[in-house]
């Protein structure tokens, strides 16, 4: 399915619009993400419509909004569908307007603006009816969670049932954290009349959730009393000039998160790659993205190659030999022979080296090995997939990669700043206290 339209969104009609509701006070908010192990994917949970009920969402890094299944048990006593001739309509880059459901529910009426929400695991999409209704999440000092703060008119879509195929039990849509005007971020920032910028601690945790900060740029506090903010480091975002989601849109970039990774290394070893797969061609093709969706880091097939090779050389001279693998993986070892540290299984650390030397996303043991344990097999095998030979992009850093590792996304000063693993700062994602501090 292919949508063309003749401009990018244009970022004066939507600060226009939440202005109108800003408040005088500047607020970091939280959300609690939560890892579905039968899915690998990674949901957040907030608070929506009027009375507030708990809703939990797929987390789409990439995805341009938030939308919700409408279709069943949505009660609500503040939604309310968006005219085709508001001007918010023409600012969502809205098409067509339609008819919702019958019978009568949210957006159900003539003149309604349209949305085109996808799934990014099925890669499906349908249209559906744009909806405003109140958003809540509570505040933070960086600590703990305060008091809920509420967004009276969050800007999403509508769906309906089947396009919930392929996610976790229990969600009920996705919210999309893409460098758009309205994702969920860059709505709670411009609520706030503040620059674009959130942060995620992904947890593979199964009893814990890990945290996403909104509107802060820390502190961030992890059990037994961390900072994360003063362990980031800093490399510019790209913009991929060509979006790769289900729906196109013509002459609008790519809401995707970018990074410009320029070489692999393993054990300080350069990996001999072919660099031109690094850079993003006119088409939107190559390069680095981080995704949320992706549950193991995907390569390009030459890069998975020489990679795969590399690791394997490295984990000879540490006595580590390759065992019969376990798909989706090709490399694997025996866990009886691999040792444990507390960044994980003793293994070759392999560095995401950006645009110096001295800039890299060192990974270890516990991000780059998965551990697989059965009645016939007990295993690690490293967390990287092959990803064919023309993928849109040619490397995604996936959620196995991010785990334990915070990542603030600053969409206004156009950089990521990531911490490489918190395990060695003694402290986990699992370990945000999210015990609620309503005096804050």
């Amino acid at each position: 399915m292919k949508i063309t339209t003749m401009s990018s969104l244009p970022l004066i009609l939507t600060f226009l619009f939440f202005s109108l509701l800003t408040p005088s006070y500047y607020a970091a908010l939280l959300a609690p993400i939560t890892k579905d192990h039968s899915t690998r994917q990674y949901t957040l949970t907030v608070s929506l419509k009027t009375p507030p009920q708990p809703t939990t969402l797929l987390l789409d890094l990439g995805a341009s909004f938030t939308w919700v299944d409408c279709t069943r048990n949505y009660t609500s006593s503040t939604y309310h569908h968006i005219p085709c001739s508001a001007p918010l309509c023409t600012s969502l880059h809205s098409l067509s307007c339609s008819n919702c459901f019958d019978p009568p529910g949210p957006g159900c009426a003539n003149d309604s603006c349209s949305m085109f929400p996808e799934n990014s695991v099925t890669r499906t999409a349908v249209s559906a009816e744009a909806l405003v209704d109140s958003l809540s999440l509570p505040e933070t000092d960086g600590h703990t969670p305060g008091r809920p703060v509420t967004l009276p008119d969050f800007v999403f879509s509508c769906s309906i049932t089947s396009l919930l195929q392929g996610l976790a039990k229990g969600v009920s849509g996705l919210a999309g954290l893409g460098r758009s005007n309205i994702s969920l971020p860059a709505q709670v920032s411009a609520f706030f009349s503040e620059p674009y910028l959130f942060a995620l601690c992904l947890s593979g945790s199964r009893t814990a959730s890990g945290a996403a900060f909104f509107n802060s740029g820390g502190p961030y506090f992890f059990l037994p009393g961390i900072d994360l903010a003063k362990t980031l480091i800093y490399t510019p975002l790209i913009l991929n000039p060509v979006g790769s989601t289900v729906i196109t849109y013509y002459l609008h970039p790519s809401d995707e998160y970018f990074i410009g990774v320029t070489s692999i290394k393993v054990n300080g070893k350069d990996v001999p790659l072919n660099k031109t797969l690094l850079t993003i061609d006119e088409n939107g093709f190559g390069g680095t993205k981080i995704s949320t969706v992706a549950p193991y880091t995907v390569l390009h097939t030459s890069i998975y190659k020489v990679f795969t090779d590399a690791f394997v050389r490295e984990s000879a001279a540490l006595n580590l030999t390759v065992t019969e693998a376990m798909k989706p993986f090709s490399v694997c070892y025996s866990a009886r022979d691999v040792m444990s540290t507390r960044v994980g299984p003793a293994v070759p650390t392999v560095d995401l080296v950006m645009q110096s030397d001295d800039v890299f996303w060192r990974v270890f043991g516990a991000n780059s090995m998965v551990r697989i344990a059965r009645d016939d097999a007990d295993m690690w095998c490293l967390g990287f997939v092959d990803g064919g030979a023309n993928p849109r992009a040619s490397i995604v850093i996936g959620g196995n990669q991010m785990e334990d590792n915070l990542l603030q996304f600053d969409v206004e000063l156009k950089r990521l700043g990531f911490s490489s693993s918190v395990l060695v700062h003694g402290t986990t994602c699992a370990d945000f206290n999210f015990t609620s501090n309503n005096n804050s």
